[in-house]
């Protein structure tokens, strides 16, 4: 079971690593005020999976999204000790949606996830690496938001997988609060089922070795089954479920 001290830990490095334009601490909560595309930078997130139901803080939270002309939202785990904080966001005319899971692996594990060579890394994203973001079957408007986000991101990591100029396959580890956090995977639709993103993963662990830092995380949409396999793999097992909350009218 994942200590209290992880999830307050993984969720300040998560929204560190995603770069929100700003962030706000209200008693208890991280709240990513950003009018972008990722979903994990424009909501707001308890520290903590046994946290009492304060509508006050509630009210803080919309308040400060509605003052930035933002919509208020969401993203609580379906722990049993925030079932009051779901409950009362379903009464204001929340709904939930995009059940997300939080993995955890250690360092060696993910490195070992393939023998093939891992990808190059860098300290910087080049022309290349944000290339994949736009190709054939993304989203151009949010992959140049993941790209413009990524690499504005503290201290990160990019990994790719290269031939000749091109990235087929890249990646983003961000590093903070004793963890390495996996971030913006991506593999030509051309090229997939080749191991490339395994290759990246085994890249950006052994920077994360380099650094002193033997845990990992991710997070990946529950419904990404070909994700899933690739981070089970890799030696990643869940910790929590949480869902995306925002107003359905």
């Amino acid at each position: 079971m994942i200590q209290a001290a992880d999830i307050e830990a993984i969720e300040r490095a998560t929204l560190a690593a995603v770069a929100p334009d700003e962030v706000l601490e209200i008693e208890g909560w991280l709240v990513g005020l950003d009018p972008g595309t990722i979903r994990r930078a424009a909501s707001a997130v308890p520290l903590s999976h046994n946290l009492p139901h304060d509508p006050a803080v509630l009210d803080a939270i919309e308040a400060a999204y509605r003052s930035r002309g933002l919509s208020p939202a969401f993203r609580v785990a379906d722990a049993p000790g925030l079932e009051a904080v779901r409950a009362e966001l379903t009464r204001r005319g929340y709904g939930f949606e995009q059940p997300t899971l939080v993995k955890t692996a250690t360092v060696v594990a993910v490195r070992a996830v393939t023998d093939r060579d891992p990808a190059e890394v860098a300290d910087r994203p080049d022309d290349a690496w944000a290339a994949v973001f736009l190709g054939e079957g993304f989203d151009p408007v949010d992959g140049a938001y993941r790209v413009k986000a990524l690499s504005r991101s503290p201290g990160a990591a990019y990994g790719a997988v290269r031939e000749g100029e091109a990235a087929l396959a890249v990646g983003a580890g961000a590093f903070g609060h004793g963890w390495v956090s996996f971030h913006g995977m991506r593999t030509d639709a051309a090229r997939r089922g080749e191991g490339l993103a395994g290759r990246v993963l085994a890249g950006l662990a052994g920077e994360a070795a380099a650094r002193g830092i033997d845990r990992a995380f991710l997070q990946v949409e529950e419904k990404n089954a070909a994700a899933r396999s690739l981070y089970a793999r890799a030696g990643f097992t869940p910790a929590w479920r949480y869902f995306y909350w925002s107003r359905t009218a």
